[in-house]
């Protein structure tokens, strides 16, 4: 156990953590690098040239004649996946926290940060990039050095790309990161950090062992959920599974026994022995509260339970994912799924379609709000199709966020007010160092949910970084919007949103779907209302024949009747005549400027 070292690699998106985890792992002679990003294995994460999962991989170092085992986990950089880094942080007792020479510090950093230093993990701090043409390596030390308060010998300048740096950051690795703790002879106490589904071995859960030892043929038992298993096949992670017959106190490792139900993993919960339990499960893990809701519906409603089960798979995988069965009028049945941000939303999606080959459609992300009735009974709303009658409505609470935006001095007047025309409250701003400025706002979490992110990057010229967490709710005054097709309500389409904001969405929105909606046979009148009256309209004409073009001269009432029998079969029509909208429609409504 002395020579076990677990730790983590934290920083901001884009500052070269996974480029730094492929020269530790080509250093230690792991694997043999062949392209970029070793441990970034899907597809999506290939292509987007970011990390959306924890990779976990041990390695092993020699150092001063004694042989080490390192366990390294990989963790995203984006505020969207920091519930991931969440749970590595967990599993470990060192974090390399690298910041980019070139960018310094950023908001991402810092909440990384502050979430190791809960946990009392060891920093190593690293500037990466050294190499690059515009490194400020020594003013980002003085960030480090004010943000840490470390010493600054104790920070290593290095370059992931080179391999500058990689043997004395291995170094520090072993000399600075403690040795887990723990009791070989206790009870089994092993926590599980992830986990995996594979269509032939069933469900494979990751766990580190923080008390006891697990063999193979274990006979073990899940705290929370109570299920027993065998424990078919245990061992350590390398670039593929490796085998062992026991894990011991400090290891991070993998467990195989033929779990079928996903509903019986959990991400957070603690393995023990059946013979020999332990008294209680492991503390210090924290449960995920999505911040976005969307629904999500099969395009053809017979996929509705492949749909169920292609989500639960996901979940495994993704444990910041939650999902509930609902039903729309337009839409059918579906899942009512909690994502983490909209990039989670956008992930989860393309995963949906990638890996399980579905096509769904998703409704335009809301948050959820209290809603409290005249007699002081509140409801928790997630989609506006459930708001209860507006004449039994007191008030509403929406969930309030605490943001967090580091930029340079330049940009601050334009980020100022695109966070008070979001109805943000200025908190405080705090000079970080030279330029750089920490700006803190009040925002409601429904004004962030779609473009807040997109629109900061633009603004700052991807200078700026953003990173929030929950803030409480506070009374508002909302109202909920319907769009209505031919005088029918589509409960996919309507929005809660704040007074001041209703009319001028209301119109946009009618703008923007008359613009989509292809033209039918009869006209079609898109309307946005607010409860009975209607506060925009749009009409989309209709696709006329000339049933004139065969009269040539002769006389009027001959056209005429003609254009009557017209107007007669168009009336029916219209009575009989349904309106599909189709996708990109909902999502159009997301991207309103």
């Amino acid at each position: 156990m002395k020579n076990i070292r677990n730790f983590c690699i934290i920083a901001h998106i884009d500052h070269g953590k996974s480029t730094l985890a492929d020269r530790l792992l080509e250093f230690t002679h792991t694997i043999q690098i062949t392209e970029g990003q070793m441990l970034d294995d899907m597809e999506l994460e290939k292509e987007r040239g970011i990390t959306i999962k924890s990779h976990a991989i041990q390695m092993e170092y020699q150092y001063q004649g004694e042989n080490y085992i390192l366990n390294l986990i990989d963790t995203p950089g984006h505020v969207d996946f920091s519930y991931e880094v969440s749970r590595s942080i967990a599993a470990c007792e060192g974090a390399l926290l690298v910041v980019d020479a070139s960018q310094g510090v950023q908001a991402q950093t810092i909440s990384n940060l502050y979430m190791a230093l809960e946990h009392d993990l060891e920093i190593i701090p690293i500037i990466n990039k050294c190499d690059m043409p515009n490194a400020m390596p020594d003013e980002v030390e003085d960030e480090i050095v004010e943000l840490l308060g470390c010493d600054r010998k104790d920070i290593i300048r290095a370059s992931a790309r080179t391999g500058l740096g990689v043997e004395e950051i291995l170094n520090a690795i072993v000399e600075r990161v403690p040795h887990p703790e723990g009791d070989e002879e206790a009870p089994l106490q092993a926590l599980i950090f992830d986990s995996v589904f594979n269509s032939f071995r069933g469900i494979i859960a990751y766990f580190k062992v923080v008390n006891g030892v697990i063999r193979k043929g274990d006979k073990v038992k899940f705290f929370n959920t109570g299920k027993e298993y065998d424990a078919d096949e245990v061992g350590v992670l390398k670039m593929d599974m490796v085998p062992r017959p026991e894990l011991r106190t400090g290891d991070v490792g993998y467990i195989i026994s033929g779990i079928k139900t996903s509903t019986e993993v959990r991400v957070g919960d603690t393995i023990t022995h059946i013979a020999r339990p332990c008294s209680e499960a492991i503390s210090g893990f924290e449960e995920v509260k999505p911040m976005v809701f969307a629904g999500v519906y099969p395009i053809a409603p017979e996929d509705y339970e492949n749909l169920r089960a292609s989500l639960e798979k996901l979940q495994l995988n993704d444990a910041a994912l939650t999902f509930q069965a609902e039903s729309s009028v337009a839409l059918g049945f579906g899942f009512r799924c909690g994502f983490l941000g909209l990039l989670h939303m956008e992930i989860v999606q393309e995963r949906l379609d990638r890996e399980f080959d579905m096509d769904v459609i998703t409704t335009v992300p809301n948050v959820s709000y209290n809603v409290y009735d005249k007699h002081g009974v509140m409801t928790e709303v997630h989609n506006p199709g459930s708001m209860p009658d507006p004449t039994t409505i007191d008030h509403i609470d929406e969930p309030y966020i605490r943001a967090s935006i580091i930029t340079a001095t330049d940009y601050i007047g334009p980020i100022m007010t695109l966070c008070l025309g979001k109805r943000g409250e200025l908190v405080k701003q705090e000079y970080v160092s030279g330029n750089r400025v920490e700006i803190y706002y009040d925002i409601p979490l429904g004004e962030i949910v779609i473009d807040f992110y997109d629109k900061l990057k633009s603004i700052s010229k991807g200078y700026a970084s953003f990173d929030y967490h929950p803030n409480g709710f506070r009374p508002s005054k909302l109202i909920k919007l319907d769009i209505l097709l031919n005088g029918e309500p589509v409960d996919a389409l309507s929005t809660l949103t704040h007074e001041s904001n209703a009319y001028d969405l209301g119109r946009r929105m009618c703008e923007k779907l008359k613009e989509l909606i292809p033209r039918q046979q009869f006209d079609i009148a898109v309307q946005a209302a607010i409860g009975a009256k209607i506060i925009a309209r749009e009409t989309i004409k209709q696709v006329r024949k000339d049933v004139t073009a065969k009269c040539y001269g002769g006389d009027v009432s001959r056209k005429r009747k003609l254009l009557e029998k017209q107007k007669r079969g168009k009336k029916r029509m219209k009575q009989i005549g349904n309106v599909e909208v189709p996708q990109k429609a909902f999502l159009a409504v997301l991207k309103l400027d």
